[in-house]
């Protein structure tokens, strides 16, 4: 097949493409090279397959989209605006990069709807909110966020009514969505865009809701990057990293390897077709756990700093129950956290040119958003 990849450059686009090339696919990428993510101005980085058919430009450009269709078989939508805590105050940007984009490139696959037989998009763990916990009855339930209130007295945990500790677990895809962020909202969009998209001119359609990625060639210099590489940047430097409210709270972390290859499977098979699926390692980890593995393995002996401080629209807990792309798929993770951190610490420890703008602590707190 010849397949679009949008966002192919980036950190996951690039191991799409690898995995689309090792079937003998066609692929044809479109990255804007954003600044933020790979420096000013910077080419197509040195880590692209050899193969790719490559335009720099934007998922806005109606006639260049429109141009570079052309042919396609598929189209697997990466590209969006990424960041939780800079979308809440660049708001128009992300809206424009993520929803708008996805609603051109939508209506330019409109006269290819004989042609174009899959699409994927990329949606993201951060929809759901808070995720899934069970009560003191063993009942699942699906709380509230938590209030200001009890972030500022420093109560981070989820309780029942009755003070009792609520107990998290994965979460599927039947939890109803309650985004908290401008990112998360966006995701949302394009996720059911899609679908909705997909159901209406019968292209068959597919959403990876996507937990915290991890694996080499994370963005070091950006400081909205992933948690992972935050840290190691900051480890790299004999920096101690940051970590906000009581360093509890619970994510899943997957492997970039594994992701692509869920792409790659759900582009040759059917079986996935018009759903929305986790795409996680089904495992949890705290924020404690995954500065002290990344500490372990880079050989530095620094503790985490335990800020207490929280962020307006981060959740507590939310990790995933993989179940659903087992059976749709056939699709398991072969790599966890532990044994995957040093394909991380071996980009981070390559990056000799890197110039590392940081964690994204002081713009939040300028901007209000840290407390």
């Amino acid at each position: 097949m010849k397949v679009l990849v949008t966002g192919g450059a980036g950190f996951i686009g690039s191991y799409v493409c690898e995995a689309l090339l090792s079937k003998n696919h066609e692929v044809v990428v479109l990255d804007n090279l954003d600044p933020q993510i790979h420096g000013e101005n910077s080419g197509w980085p040195n880590y692209m397959p050899i193969g790719t058919i490559n335009h720099i430009g934007d998922v806005r450009d109606r006639l260049l989209v429109r141009k570079i269709l052309q042919g396609c078989d598929a189209v697997i939508h990466l590209a969006a605006a990424v960041g939780v805590g800079q979308s809440m105050y660049k708001i128009e940007h992300y809206c424009s990069v993520s929803v708008m984009g996805t609603a051109i490139l939508l209506e330019e696959i409109i006269p290819l709807k004989g042609q174009i037989k899959k699409i994927i998009v990329a949606s993201s763990m951060s929809i759901y909110g808070e995720g899934a916990y069970k009560n003191a009855k063993c009942e699942t339930i699906y709380p509230k966020s938590r209030t200001i209130e009890q972030l500022q007295k420093g109560q981070f945990e989820l309780v029942d009514a009755n003070g009792k500790m609520l107990h998290p677990i994965g979460t599927d895809e039947e939890k109803p969505l309650k985004p908290e962020s401008v990112y998360a909202i966006n995701k949302r969009d394009q996720e059911e865009m899609c679908l909705s998209f997909g159901r209406a001119y019968n292209i068959p359609t597919v959403a990876f809701r996507m937990f915290n990625v991890f694996g080499a060639r994370q963005a070091l210099s950006n400081p909205y990057t992933g948690v992972a590489a935050i840290f190691s940047s900051k480890l790299l430097q004999n920096e101690a990293p940051v970590v906000f409210e009581d360093g509890k709270q619970m994510r899943d972390f997957v492997h970039v390897e594994d992701v692509a290859q869920a792409y790659l499977m759900a582009l040759e098979n059917s079986g996935a077709d018009g759903l929305a699926l986790n795409l996680g390692s089904g495992s949890a980890l705290n924020v404690i756990e995954i500065a002290e593995t990344l500490a372990k393995v880079m050989g530095k002996d620094i503790k985490p700093i335990i800020s207490k401080k929280y962020r307006d629209g981060d959740i507590r807990n939310c990790f995933a129950d993989i179940t659903l792309i087992g059976e749709k798929l056939g699709w398991k993770p072969k790599y966890n956290f532990q044994n995957g951190a040093h394909t991380l610490l071996e980009w981070v420890l390559s990056q000799t040119d890197v110039k590392f703008i940081g964690d994204s602590y002081e713009e939040l707190k300028k901007m209000g958003l840290l407390k």
